[in-house]
């Protein structure tokens, strides 16, 4: 069995307020990824997929703190490490991120080639600099990759490029130190359909060429998480409620909270075009609040009393995980 590249284990994270309360943002979420793996990571907005990204790099700022659990890439653990350990350590060489919306993640009064080249800079190690030809080089190089027009990309200013340059801008320079794992914002909610299909393509031409070893695609689309990842997770209310393979839970839902989620979007199959997306009714409990019961019950059309008491586990329903004692 391959080893292990990336693992979460039981992590829950919480944010402090200015009079001692705590909101539980994510709760007990485990997961092991292996090379060369893409897990999607799905769940309506607020369900707590951006503060788990922040964990799953290290960065607890305050008022965000880690409750309990650990994050391991290759065995080494993430978890209660100073901030600047995991700037100068960490990311962009172990962990990258690749944030949702290009243009705001570019320094619009700076060239690409010199954003990319801080990135280099800033973490090479004591008595190994490169000199900044040597850096424009290994830029070219590594930009070459992506199919475009390079000195004229890495020579202009953001605001001089496509959105889909822009968009594989920050994809070269968030893999330009070979990270182990790659997390993924949505990085094609702004773009239209054809570039969406050329920044998907780049990401698996650098994952083919072992330029980074695992990623995390977070989006809200199931379809195309469908098409990109190998496994999906649902997130709700800060936990993870489902978790299969892309086949299992787009094709085959389980929980509940997936059977909704499914049935409120929009399907191109020909199959299903009549189809009406159904809205699901109520809105997520506050995580400021304690929880008591299944999280999903108020709003869930199968729901017995019972579940309204009882805290819901994640089990194996076949050779899934599923939050729900219910499901079959």
């Amino acid at each position: 069995m391959s080893e292990n590249i990336f693992e979460v284990e039981n992590l829950s994270l919480h944010y402090l307020g200015r009079f001692g309360d705590k909101t539980h943002a994510v709760t007990d979420v485990s997961f092991n990824m292996k090379q060369g793996e893409i897990l999607g990571i799905a769940g309506e907005s607020g369900c707590g997929k951006s503060t788990l990204v922040s964990g799953l790099m290290g960065m607890c700022i305050p008022p965000l703190y880690p409750t309990s659990g650990d994050v391991r890439v290759r065995g080494e653990s993430l978890m209660n490490r100073t901030v600047e350990d995991i700037r100068s350590n960490v990311l962009a060489q172990k962990v990258s991120m690749i944030p949702q919306g290009a243009f705001n993640a570019l320094n619009p009064v700076r060239k690409i080639k010199d954003i990319a080249a801080d990135v280099i800079a800033a973490h090479q190690k004591p008595g190994s600099s490169m000199k900044a030809s040597e850096i424009y080089e290994r830029l070219r190089s590594r930009f070459d990759l992506f199919g475009m027009d390079t000195d004229r990309v890495l020579n202009s200013f953001p605001i001089q490029l496509t959105a889909g340059e822009r968009q594989r801008s920050v994809i070269g320079i968030s893999t330009l130190l070979n990270p182990q794992m790659v997390i993924a914002d949505e990085p094609t909610s702004a773009l239209d359909v054809s570039t969406q299909k050329e920044v998907i393509k780049m990401i698996f031409d650098l994952l083919d060429k072992g330029i980074f070893s695992t990623m995390i695609f977070i989006t809200h689309e199931l379809p195309l998480l469908y098409h990109v990842a190998d496994n999906i997770a649902i997130m709700y209310a800060g936990e993870i409620v489902e978790k299969g393979t892309a086949e299992q839970v787009v094709k085959d839902p389980r929980h509940p909270y997936t059977k909704a989620l499914m049935g409120a979007m929009l399907s191109s199959e020909k199959s299903q075009r009549t189809r009406k997306p159904v809205a699901i009714e109520g809105a997520p409990p506050s995580l400021a609040k304690k929880i008591v019961g299944c999280r999903f019950a108020e709003r869930c059309s199968f729901a017995r009393p019972e579940c309204k008491k009882n805290t819901q586990n994640i089990r194996m329903v076949g050779d899934r995980e599923v939050r729900c004692e219910y499901a079959q």
